[in-house]
């Protein structure tokens, strides 16, 4: 199915979903990794301002590095910290921080010139910190040393840091999506109410409440609503003039068969025959000309009305054979289309079935996406070789007593100017023929 086929509704399903299960997921991580990087370089900036803190107290004697008992750093002088500091002087441990007394391991060398810092995240014994390294040198009247402060920060207090975050962004997150769905499904409503707007117009047109496109419609739809009204105005100007020749072409014709009906050569056999041919080969034209495939815009015809109308005069016509009519057909059922045609296509059907049948003809109306009418009788069916040959004009089988062969043709041409299909078969619960008509709607009402 290409994306034209999709519905709208379902179209705007799919963006909501998208939104929804896809860009805020997306949106969500790349907020938690942006936010991380950010407590990654707050540690860095923060563990710098303890190592500059810590040179500042350094008093460096003839007796060694001397640090004061209490630092400035709070964080280094509690136990239960997550932050130590530590100075090595040639590998060997000569100060450590409040915080590091429990620190049971050993801060790998990492060789950098004096004065440069080093930062980076390491793993000891299954514990993940992030290290600052920094190599001084410090001196006195007397001497000069190289010492390696090293400052630690458990990546543990990011993590839970990190976990408050997401707990709060999933809640935001939960807010946002609910405000955006709102949001979008009221967006969804607001741009498909203009194409609401015109499908109920259109519909309008089709039942023929009214004849042209009215209402107000943004910039985007305007040229559509003029096309239509343009389509409108020229398919009502065609039918005008279609009425208007069928007019004066029936008029023509009247007199001339009539004259010619009533003269001596209609008292041949034949020639009266081939008259009747004439006439009515000459209303079938006609009505293949006006008929509904010339229309834009089909009007819905209820089918029960039709059927009753077709039915009680078939009853009449068909008295001494007492048919049995079984009909099946809902109130709601509709032919898109003009009525007369439904009555050319029903009757021909109808007729046929009742002039083949013994006693009884069926006919069922069955309607979803399609149009399906099933017309069966008892009689003794068409033979499968000559189907073909019923829908052409002028064949007439053995089992109707009268008729020119033009009936089933007229309805072949309808069905097709329709764009429907007719089909002939064997009738299984009556054994005898029968027809279907079947009109692709796509689900129209």
């Amino acid at each position: 199915m290409v994306a034209s086929q999709i519905p709208l509704k379902v179209r705007q399903g799919f963006i909501l979903v998208f939104v929804l299960l896809v860009a805020l997921p997306i949106l969500f991580f790349s907020i938690g990794k942006a936010y991380y990087a950010s407590l990654v370089e707050a540690t860095e900036k923060t563990l710098e301002a303890h190592l500059y803190s810590l040179i500042s107290e350094v008093d460096f004697t003839e007796r060694g590095i001397i640090m004061p008992s209490t630092i400035l750093a709070p964080e280094l002088n509690r136990l239960n910290s997550d932050t130590y500091a530590m100075i090595y002087r040639d590998d060997q441990p000569v100060w450590h921080s409040e915080s590091a007394v429990n620190v049971n391991f050993v801060p790998e060398y990492v060789e950098t010139k004096a004065g440069a810092a080093d930062f980076r995240r390491v793993q000891y014994k299954d514990t993940i910190y992030w290290q600052l390294s920094l190599t001084v040198i410090l001196n006195n009247i007397d001497q000069s040393e190289q010492a390696r402060f090293i400052l630690l920060k458990r990546n543990d207090a990011l993590l839970r840091l990190m976990d408050g975050f997401k707990q709060t962004l999933v809640n935001w997150m939960y807010v946002m999506g609910v405000a955006i769905a709102a949001l979008m499904a009221v967006g969804f409503v607001w741009s498909a109410r203009p194409l609401q707007r015109l499908d109920k117009e259109i519909k309008a047109i089709e039942s023929g409440d009214i004849q042209q496109i009215k209402g107000l419609y943004p910039v985007e739809l305007q040229t559509i609503k003029a096309d239509l009204n343009l389509l409108l105005e020229s398919q009502q100007r065609q039918k005008e003039r279609y009425r208007a020749s069928l007019s004066d072409l029936a008029h023509a014709l009247k007199t001339p068969l009539a004259v010619l009906k009533s003269s001596p050569l209609a008292d041949d056999a034949d020639a009266q025959e081939q008259l009747d041919r004439i006439n009515v080969m000459i209303e079938h034209q006609l009505k293949r000309a006006a008929t509904g495939a010339s229309d834009t815009w089909k009007k819905q015809t209820a089918i029960k009305p039709v059927l009753d109308s077709i039915l009680n005069a078939m009853g009449k016509v068909y008295r001494d054979k007492d048919i049995i009519f079984h009909c099946a057909v809902s109130d709601k059922d509709y032919f898109l289309g003009d009525k007369t045609d439904l009555l050319e296509l029903l009757g021909n059907l109808i007729d046929n079935a009742c002039k083949a049948c013994r006693s009884q003809v069926d006919i069922q109306v069955i309607q979803s996406k399609s149009l399906r009418i099933v017309i069966s009788d008892d009689g003794p069916g068409v033979p499968e070789d000559k189907r073909e040959s019923l829908l052409t004009r002028g064949t007439r089988l053995d089992t109707y007593e009268s008729g020119h062969g033009v009936g089933m043709a007229i309805v072949s041409d309808l069905v097709t100017s329709y764009h429907g299909t007719l089909t002939i078969a064997d009738s299984k619960p009556l054994s005898g023929a029968q027809f279907t008509l079947e009109f692709n709607y796509n689900g129209k009402k």
